[in-house]
């Protein structure tokens, strides 16, 4: 752990600087967050054969240990993402927590357990209707069922990805609106689900349970966005933060970022060197 042929990388801001320095400084003290898609696992045409990047578990049991919590938050049913992200067992992760469905679900390794709220019956109505919608559209074109909290239209079979995808935007916004759910949109995705709920409400309220002096979080796309505005308000309340992203596909998210990496090899290679200088600075 620690290879010294990979440093840590010097985040390009003084709010990242100084959020770095307070976890390599007191590393019992910080919250590490991390997305899933695109961030532990690369982004793949079929979501269902996604799978957490293979040095991301050996990177998260080297460095879980020595913060005070590790948590994946993650649009994903929890579930999902703890067999997909092959989290369960794993040395070292017996404390990690998965918060699912943006935070709706939570999976706590000491348990094994998932907790959730009844599925919202706005997806179900939207999910009957769907088909009609969609009806006439691109045929690489198709939906994800996310455990019946969530629907997700994915355009990026489509002949045209991009054009595919926003012209779904309009018709979804309004078939979401009239069964009382939101569209958040993300890379070539348009998920339909409850509002109240999003990864910076998740992540701002699992730093205060944890009682963190520091929080890293690491994303790649616009539901991001939220968490790294909790960060940031975080920090006006003395909590130092670096906001590290996966990847530069979405600007919105790059362009606010503290640490900017090629993607999810990258961020197990960030948490893995992280591990090392923290185990060097404990021993004698």
């Amino acid at each position: 752990m620690g290879n010294p042929a990979h440093p840590i990388p010097t985040p390009s801001t003084k709010a990242g600087r100084e959020g770095l320095a307070a976890l390599l400084a007191r590393p019992a003290r910080a919250v590490v967050a991390l997305d899933f898609d695109g961030t532990l696992a690369d982004i793949v045409p079929d979501p269902e054969r996604s799978r957490a990047h293979p040095d991301v578990v050996p990177a998260l049991s080297a460095l879980a240990p020595r913060v005070a919590a590790v948590a994946v938050i993650t649009g994903r049913p929890a579930d999902t993402a703890v067999r997909y992200g092959g989290f369960a067992g794993a040395p070292g992760l017996d404390h990690l927590v998965v918060l699912g469905h943006y935070g709706a679900e939570r999976w706590d390794a000491a348990t094994a357990t998932v907790h959730a709220p009844p599925p919202d019956p706005g997806v179900e109505a939207v999910r009957a209707e769907l088909p009609a919608v969609l009806e006439g559209t691109d045929s690489g074109i198709w939906v994800e069922e996310k455990g019946g909290r969530a629907v997700a239209v994915h355009t990026r079979r489509a002949a045209d990805p991009q054009a595919a995808f926003e012209a779904l935007r309009v018709p979804l916004g309004s078939l979401a609106a009239r069964h009382g759910l939101i569209v958040e949109p993300g890379r070539l995705v348009l998920e339909l689900r409850p509002p109240g709920m999003d990864k910076g409400v998740a992540l701002e309220e699992y730093v205060k349970e944890t009682g963190a002096e520091t929080v890293l979080y690491a994303g790649d796309d616009l539901g991001d966005l939220a968490a790294y505005a909790a960060v940031e308000k975080l920090r006006t309340q003395g909590i130092a933060g670096l906001l590290v992203c996966s990847g530069t596909e979405v600007p919105e998210l790059a362009d606010r970022a503290d640490l900017l990496l090629p993607g999810p090899a990258a961020v197990a290679e960030l948490l893995r060197s992280i591990a090392g200088r923290v185990t060097q600075a404990e021993s004698p």
